[in-house]
């Protein structure tokens, strides 16, 4: 038996053991308080049709919008940080460049959803998490592990699925003001509830933040960098027969950003997002339903007084058919996704214009009966650049009792080269799609408020693309090229425990993200990692702490920079101070602990937000 044989047969006896050795290790407060109080919430991101939570096989965390409200937080990737098995970069403060890994992966090998709508940049690669603004999302679906079987291109790591809040019952309309160090200043309002066969959800927000120094090194402007961001969301639908459903959505963001790349100048990224989708529900009878999706986003991205500028528009159109046979579920879908890149000409390069095109056809089948859950997927995508690609995924469950499910899932996914490693001055046309291969195992135990959870994995990705030599490529510089191999392993422990008045939750990870061929750990993402929190009512109080902690992580490919490991603790407590008034105060990284995400980039050290908030009951 070979060495990474034995590996594998260890890895795949952990989970009970892990289980029994860890029943009380606690999973994070956010991804996992709300999936604790009721089974039954329906989940719609693993198979992309409304299920039980209960009833899935796939490793998903919840974040609702209670979780939200209470989070203090002030971007996206600050309150994904949070969830289990997930870790997050970022260059500076609020604004700036921004990464999430799911288990490990790369930030491209994410899809991300924002009701319905496909978010992506065909620049860099996956969506560009700053754009997003934190303040109209209401709930957060986060799917660890592979599923292009499902979703098609770029889902190797996992899928997010961001969803603005969707109104009912009488009015409910909403103000709210906040402020903290940094001259930080928040506000937004916003209006929600449903008349007859109408519903209908808006909501608008601004923030501004003077920002702090994001990198102080001798080469770099010395001045704060700061942000400002306005953005707005409608969401409204029509039941406009029994069992029909119409809904359109829209988002819309602008944010203007701070950043250091010269001393004497003031460098700005500024950021448009708009997201506008329609859909259509047919529930036909107890057997048959459909829904018919036609989706747009446009991300837009430039700088200043260095004029660069990229501008993705994509657009998807998806008919999906689900039948439902007592224990039996099926789905059939067809997909087609176009893309197109344009970046303007500058001094140092030509002007890019291209478009691409996916059409796709996917199967799936879903068995529930008694102690027994099975999904099955297969999915066949046509790229117009590429030719083919064929995606599969089976996932089994079983309920040994009341407690105790064990769970095992394999599948292969890809992601096909943005339209800028194709045909940008550093691309190439002989690029092929990068490509995964995932088997994982798990086990979860319930007992009342109790829970424990270990899943372990493993991903294998070929033909990765990374930024080599000089080659065919137009530049003189380098080259995109499909010479990487990676392999994304680990194991992650999650749980619950109600300790007299105190809810404990956390997540603990150990993975090896590395270069195959190097065998080098892979940059800025830690071999551990953990969340910890605790929540308790005192006297109307809600209060909070949290932990975070990271071991030390290379900053880069060749493994010569690295970032110190890091322990944070967080505090946070709200309360109601009148009949439709609520306080929420929030602490972070109370002990002023100096860490880096990114080398040569700092962090906003203490910082402290108090908001207030008027929402008639």
């Amino acid at each position: 038996m070979t060495s990474r044989s034995i590996v594998l047969v260890r890895l795949a006896a952990l989970p009970l053991a892990l289980v029994a050795a860890f029943p009380s290790t606690a999973q994070t407060l956010l991804a996992q308080a709300a999936t604790e109080s009721t089974l039954q919430e329906m989940v719609v991101t693993a198979t992309r049709t409304e299920q039980p939570l209960s009833d899935l096989v796939a490793d998903v965390s919840i974040i609702d919008s209670e979780a939200l409200r209470n989070s203090g937080a002030v971007g996206l990737p600050d309150v994904l940080a949070r969830v289990p098995g997930l870790e997050f970069t970022r260059n500076g403060g609020p604004g700036n460049s921004s990464s999430v890994y799911v288990r490990g992966g790369e930030n491209r090998f994410t899809a991300v959803y924002l009701d319905g709508v496909r978010i992506d940049s065909q620049s860099t690669g996956g969506v560009v998490w700053e754009q997003i603004p934190l303040s109209q999302i209401d709930r957060i679906e986060v799917l660890r592990g592979p599923a292009a079987a499902v979703y098609g291109s770029d889902a190797i790591s996992g899928v997010i699925q961001l969803f603005t809040k969707k109104g009912e019952g009488k009015p409910a309309p909403y103000v709210g003001v906040g402020m903290g160090n940094h001259g930080t200043y928040t506000a937004e309002a916003g209006v929600s509830g449903s008349a007859g066969a109408f519903d209908y959800s808006l909501g608008l927000a601004h923030e501004r933040s003077d920002g702090f120094n994001a990198r102080p090194i001798p080469s770099a402007n010395p001045d704060d960098d700061g942000y400002k961001r306005s953005s707005a969301n409608a969401r409204v639908g029509w039941n406009f027969a029994p069992g029909q459903r119409l809904q359109a959505s829209f988002l819309a963001s602008n944010l203007n950003s701070q950043y250091d790349s010269n001393k004497t100048k003031d460098d700005r990224n500024h950021h448009q997002l708009r997201t506008l989708g329609l859909a259509w529900d047919g529930k036909w009878n107890d057997v048959y339903s459909t829904r018919v999706e036609l989706n747009q986003s446009n991300a837009n991205y430039s700088t200043t007084p260095d004029f660069y500028m990229t501008e993705t528009t994509s657009r998807n159109f998806l008919f999906q058919n689900q039948i439902r046979l007592g224990i039996h579920r099926l789905t059939a879908s067809f997909e087609r996704r176009e893309d197109v890149l344009h970046n303007p000409a500058t001094q140092y390069v030509a002007d890019l214009k291209r478009d691409r095109s996916q059409n796709a056809i996917a199967l799936g089948y879903g068995l529930n009966v008694g102690p027994h859950t099975l999904q099955a997927n297969v999915r066949h995508d046509d790229d117009s650049e590429f030719g083919g690609k064929n995606t599969g995924s089976v996932s089994y469950g079983y309920a040994i009792n009341k407690e105790w499910r064990v769970t095992a899932a394999a599948g292969n996914s890809f992601r096909a080269p943005t339209l800028y490693h194709r045909f940008s001055e550093y691309g190439s046309g002989n690029l092929h799609p990068e490509e995964g291969r995932n088997v994982e195992i798990g086990t979860r135990w319930t007992r009342g408020q109790s829970s424990a959870g270990v899943v372990a994995y493993r991903n294998r990705v070929r033909n990765l693309i990374i930024f080599g030599a000089a080659g065919p490529c137009p530049s003189s510089f380098g080259c995109y090229e499909n010479v990487g191999r990676a392999e994304y392993e680990g194991i992650t422990l999650t749980g619950a425990h109600k300790l007299g008045p105190v809810m404990l939750n956390g997540s603990l990870d150990f993975q090896n993200p590395h270069d195959l061929d190097t065998g080098r750990q892979l940059a800025r993402r830690a071999k551990r990692y953990a969340k910890l929190s605790a929540d308790t009512m005192v006297s109307g109080w809600n209060l909070g702490a949290e932990m975070n902690a990271s071991s030390r992580r290379p900053d880069n490919a060749s493994g010569k920079t690295t970032l110190g490991g890091y322990t944070v603790f967080n505090l946070y407590a709200s309360t109601k101070v009148a009949n439709d008034f609520t306080l929420l105060a929030r602490i972070n990284n109370i002990a002023d602990k100096n860490y880096q995400l990114a080398n040569t980039y700092a962090t906003g050290g203490r910082s402290l937000y108090v908001g207030l908030k008027w929402a008639p009951q």
